[in-house]
């Protein structure tokens, strides 16, 4: 195997990932070969480029997100693939979702501030689970009386969301145009005498269940988009994690 090639070193990098079953950065994958044979930074690159390319057409596909690239199954087929497991997929409360867009899009930012916006006390479960989850964690503590404690998302929210950078989060403006148009409220049709037979026949005793609750960070957004005055509507402001140097600055670095 000529580690030189882009080839190559493409079906290796493969290989690396379906192993790992995790994200791994650049500079870890590097870190996998012996100084001996570590190919040039450029022939990394273009190793990525020929493996993204190889997945074309494929049900998975190759995906950069915070903590580095991973092979994931391509969101088209999550409602069979989802099939495999038997438990539910967890469903989270409203609650939790407001709060945990509140911190994505207003970063640091304390419960207090969280509760003045939501306009009820936040539980204390909702912020144990999502640092449980490691979604968020203290970046600091206000100077303030009390020096309550500030709160921001994690490499693992973003990972877990399909996200690169806290920029890939949607902007709120274009979430207006994903909202569905307001469909006329059936209390103000008059249904046929008929028809309404009908449907209380075939209801019988039966309780009509709730909709599912969608948990999609964009749908969140969606429901969430009355908030809007509570919320950014650009990212200039927020505070993010230090960026990194160039990957390739950092390998040429390394003796």
């Amino acid at each position: 195997m000529n580690l030189n090639e882009p080839r190559d070193l493409a079906s290796l990098i493969e290989a690396f990932l379906l192993a790992s079953g995790k994200p791994q950065s650049l500079e870890r994958l590097y870190e996998l070969f012996e100084e001996a044979e570590r190919p040039e930074p450029k022939v990394f690159r273009l190793a990525l480029e020929v493996l993204g390319k190889s997945c074309d057409g494929r049900a998975f596909e190759l995906k950069e997100v915070a903590s580095g690239y991973r092979l994931q199954i391509r969101e088209d087929y999550a409602p069979w693939v989802g099939r495999l497991w038997e438990e539910r997929p967890q469903r989270y409360s409203r609650a939790l979702l407001e709060t945990l867009a509140l911190i994505a899009y207003r970063q640091p930012i304390t419960r207090g501030e969280i509760e003045d916006v939501r306009g009820v006390a936040v539980n204390s479960n909702i912020i144990k689970t999502m640092m449980e989850r490691e979604w968020i964690r203290v970046v600091g503590y206000r100077e303030v009386p009390g020096r309550p404690a500030m709160f921001a998302t994690t490499k693992a929210f973003l990972d877990h969301f399909n996200l690169k950078s806290l920029e890939d989060l949607p902007a709120l403006a274009e979430l207006r145009e994903m909202e569905p148009a307001p469909q006329l409220d059936p209390d103000d049709a008059p249904v046929p005498a008929h028809l309404q037979a009908l449907a209380d026949a075939s209801l019988g005793d039966e309780e009509v269940g709730e909709p599912k609750e969608e948990t999609s960070f964009r749908s969140l957004l969606v429901e969430l988009d009355a908030m809007e005055d509570g919320l950014k509507t650009d990212f200039d402001d927020l505070r993010g994690e230090e960026p990194e140097p160039p990957v390739e600055e950092e390998i040429k670095a390394q003796p």
